[in-house]
């Protein structure tokens, strides 16, 4: 009987643990979709595809990947700024590749929704996301 008490605790717990680690991630008109997440034939690395919708207006604030993000814009007008790089605007169709762990953010610069393909490969176990001051 107390096993049964216990387990569902933990289990709240967990997911409470996991949703307050992806709070920091959550930006006002930016919605992020989980598309896939893979392991590599190179251990300890995966590949994650997220696609990332900004409404006008609309930035995902200055961040960091534990790997290689490598951006394909779907639609849309998105202004990247890049530590090191002078600003950016891609429109649907640009690619732009940022190296692990360059902190970097992006925003919506056109009057309509945009959206970009994230494809990420990574450390396996860090976090995909790392909000940077």
């Amino acid at each position: 009987m107390r096993t049964r008490r216990i387990v569902p605790a933990v289990a709240v717990m967990l997911g409470s643990s996991v949703a307050m680690h992806a709070l920091p991630a959550q930006q006002p008109g930016v919605e992020r979709t989980d598309l896939q997440r893979r392991d590599l034939s190179v251990s300890g690395r995966e590949v994650v595809q997220v696609r990332v919708s900004f409404d006008p207006g609309a930035a995902f604030g200055r961040h960091r990947h534990p790997g290689e993000d490598i951006i394909y814009v779907l639609e849309g007008s998105l202004e990247y700024a890049i530590e090191g790089r002078p600003r950016a605007t891609l429109k649907a169709g640009d690619v732009l590749f940022i190296p692990p762990g360059t902190p970097h953010a992006a925003k919506n610069v056109g009057k309509e929704h945009a959206r970009e393909l994230a494809t990420y490969i990574v450390e396996k176990e860090k976090p995909l996301i790392t909000m940077v001051k």
